[in-house]
């Protein structure tokens, strides 16, 4: 198992190479002058000469590339264009806020989706599995910001249950957390809890056509010990593939529904960079959300074998 997670984490090397090597290719890949970009069009040729020697972009590229990596490495990702305080500082003033409404998201949809998957599959083709598989499909095909702003015009502006917008950290007010965190994480999961519950349906059903199912059951198991024992173990992987995927994804999303509910987290802040075209800070969250991707990629794999330890092997 140690063996099978550190072959999984040598692994992920190349990718996160290739990944800071697309990240530090955007500032030249974008139009025009990378100094010209930064010091503006109005800069005259000494500053221009100035800045490309400041930005070390008078150097051959992999020899940038080297320093950059080098200063990523350290925790150093620049300095903000707009704001000119370091990148590092600003993507850690919002982190927690995306991080906390991703976890709490997860989680709720997880507790939520795979019973709904499974008792689907238990009650497969009776009332209960179509009213399952028609919410399913209405979350999956509405648009995250309908849903957003559908919740705030009726479960705050209307009812006053919860705050229009805002977020309080968990450490600050752990109810005002809730408040502020419940409109956001719903509008989130909805999305998420239709395609891990269809998924889970559909595992299930194929693994209880299985043999050993059949077994099972003639020697006397419960169906709930068939369901929950039997069928979900070994239904798990594509599970676990669909709920990893869609995790990872949750990273667009956070975008949408941070801007509908103005959180001060991540995803308003690369809208604001990308609209400030502030690429130093681009760069820092671009090169911090893929490594977040990465993280979860892995974390399924280690999972698989948790589950299935064939994959081991």
């Amino acid at each position: 198992m140690i063996f099978y997670i550190l072959r999984r984490i040598v692994a992920t090397i190349p990718v996160m190479g290739v990944v800071a090597l697309l990240v530090f290719s955007m500032l030249f890949l974008a139009p025009g002058d990378p100094a010209v970009i930064i010091a503006g069009e109005s800069a005259s040729a000494e500053q221009l000469a100035r800045m490309r020697q400041n930005m070390g972009l008078d150097q051959p590229l992999p020899v940038q590339f080297a320093r950059w990596v080098g200063r990523v490495v350290t925790g150093d990702m620049g300095t903000s264009l707009h704001s000119g305080r370091p990148v590092t500082e600003m993507i850690g003033a919002r982190v927690s806020t995306t991080l906390s409404l991703a976890i709490v998201t997860i989680i709720f949809s997880l507790l939520l989706a795979i019973p709904m998957g499974i008792l689907a599959a238990w009650a497969r083709g009776r009332f209960i599995d179509k009213a399952v598989m028609s919410v399913a499909v209405l979350g999956f095909s509405t648009p995250v910001f309908v849903v957003g702003y559908a919740f705030i015009f009726i479960f705050a502006v209307k009812a006053g249950w919860f705050p229009v917008q805002g977020f309080t950290p968990l450490a600050d007010d752990p109810l005002r957390f809730v408040r502020t965190v419940t409109l956001p994480a719903i509008t989130l999961s909805l999305a998420y809890i239709a395609l891990v519950s269809r998924i889970t349906r559909s595992s299930l059903l194929e693994t209880l056509g299985e043999d050993f199912i059949r077994t099972a059951r003639a020697k006397g198991a419960t169906e709930r010990r068939v369901l929950l024992r039997h069928a979900l173990r070994n239904a798990a992987v594509p599970i676990i593939t669909v709920a990893g995927s869609a995790a990872a994804f949750l990273i667009g999303g956070v975008v949408v529904t941070e801007s509908v509910f103005n959180l001060p987290g991540m995803g308003r802040l690369v809208v604001e960079s990308v609209l400030a075209r502030d690429y130093p800070l681009i760069q820092g969250l671009i090169l911090l959300l893929s490594l977040i991707y990465i993280g979860i990629n892995l974390l399924t794999d280690i999972l698989y074998s948790v589950f299935d330890p064939r994959i081991r092997y």
